[in-house]
């Protein structure tokens, strides 16, 4: 019989309450998250530390300014050169992934969880998780929620306030609530 920590690795449904490894690792990280937030932006080198000690895989090169907050931190790999504003969340009940060179405005949360529509289900407190993937070059604007089982591909922007409920192809900018895409990004786009 798999534990309730093994089906949420595996995308099946469970009870994440009813597990004490669960509650356990996701103490650890609200620990971790609060140790983060409570140091002073002079401490970088320290709250690096902290951030490799919480989170799956991180490159060399990357900041995350305070407040963060996560459910488990051992779900999130980072690439090189990654940037997330303030008061990002990642529930990362599933896997997130993010490639390099990403920017993330203020106020963005990346969930992974998903809740039972059907009542009786939903007080049970069963969820399951869809993983979330972000290519490189990718950009935010501020406020934007991605959804469970979202990919956006490489060189994409994707515009303030959106909710992206929907995969986003690659080079595109995409806006709205739900979010769609605009148009190609192209040259005339440089500045």
């Amino acid at each position: 019989m798999p534990t309730e920590k093994e089906k949420m690795i595996n995308g099946e449904p469970y009870y994440p309450f009813a597990d004490d490894t669960l509650k356990d690792e996701r103490n650890r990280a609200k620990e971790l998250c609060f140790e983060y937030n409570a140091l002073p932006p002079s401490k970088r080198a320290k709250k690096n530390e902290i951030l490799r000690k919480l989170f799956g895989k991180t490159a060399e090169n990357f900041l995350i300014e305070s407040d963060f907050n996560c459910d488990y931190g051992y779900n999130i790999e980072i690439g090189e050169n990654f940037y997330m504003n303030h008061n990002g969340i990642i529930l990362d009940c599933a896997k997130v992934k993010f490639g390099d060179n990403v920017f993330i405005g203020p106020n963005c949360g990346f969930y992974t969880a998903i809740h039972p529509i059907e009542p009786k289900q939903r007080i049970s407190a069963l969820e399951a998780a869809k993983p979330i993937t972000i290519g490189s070059n990718v950009w935010f604007g501020g406020n934007v929620v991605v959804l469970p089982g979202v990919t956006i591909g490489d060189n994409s922007v994707i515009g303030a306030g959106s909710v992206v409920t929907k995969s986003i192809p690659a080079g595109v900018v995409a806006v709205g609530n739900p979010c769609k895409v605009l148009r190609q990004i192209t040259e005339d786009d440089v500045l």
